[in-house]
């Protein structure tokens, strides 16, 4: 049976997780749809709490069951990951009840797991062999950097080695550089270290394997 899993995220940057929510059901022998609406696009963009989205997904469904399964990125920012937890489950049985759910819930932002590997910030920069010292916090400390978003940004600008004009296009291109660090984010790295990473990944695979 293929699983079909709706995944929002929070901004369109973020899409690049599906290829892990594939990339995991695959490893379980699991197929799966993942199906990422573009809710930015719709004629009355719905509002950025987990209810307005999943009302607006499922509007774009047509209701009913159109799916098996919602994965729900929600940053934790300032609160507390289990405070988001319950705010994706209370949105989940609101409006779906009795759908399946993942909550993916990176501490602070997600940003905080793109700043583990180096060498990816270096590709994206466009000097993969470039020596700077880059300044990345270790893992144990990765979530609880104040501000990952400008952490990466930085880290990418001094990869580069650009300055003045080059460095103000490298800066314009923030956005697709971070959905590409994410498209590459290596599972078996050392993201698998933060909790928040086993948190999303245990919880995807009990249950894909209770969707049989």
């Amino acid at each position: 049976m293929t699983v079909r899993a709706l995944y929002l995220c929070e901004g369109s940057s973020d899409t690049g997780l599906r290829f892990h929510i594939e990339a995991i059901a695959a490893d379980m022998g699991r197929e799966i749809l993942v199906t990422v609406p573009e809710l930015d696009r719709l004629p009355n963009k719905p509002g950025h709490s987990v209810v307005d989205k999943l009302r607006a997904a499922q509007q774009l469904s047509d209701g009913g069951d159109a799916y098996d399964l919602v994965v729900i990125h929600r940053d934790s920012d300032r609160e507390p990951p289990d405070r988001r937890r319950r705010e994706i489950a209370d949105a989940v049985a609101a409006v779906s009840p009795g759908l399946a759910h993942v909550a993916v819930i990176p501490v602070r932002m997600l940003e905080a797991w793109l700043l583990l590997d180096q060498s990816a910030i270096r590709e994206v920069a466009g000097n993969p062999n470039g020596k700077m010292a880059l300044d990345l916090p270790k893992p144990a400390r990765a979530e609880s950097v104040a501000d990952p978003k400008a952490l990466l940004r930085q880290a990418i600008a001094t990869a580069s080695g650009e300055k003045g004009r080059g460095l103000q296009k490298l800066q314009t291109r923030f956005s697709a550089n971070r959905a590409r660090l994410l498209q590459m984010l290596d599972r078996e790295g050392p993201v698998k270290h933060l909790t928040s990473w086993q948190s999303f990944t245990d919880d995807l695979r009990k249950v894909l394997e209770g969707s049989h």
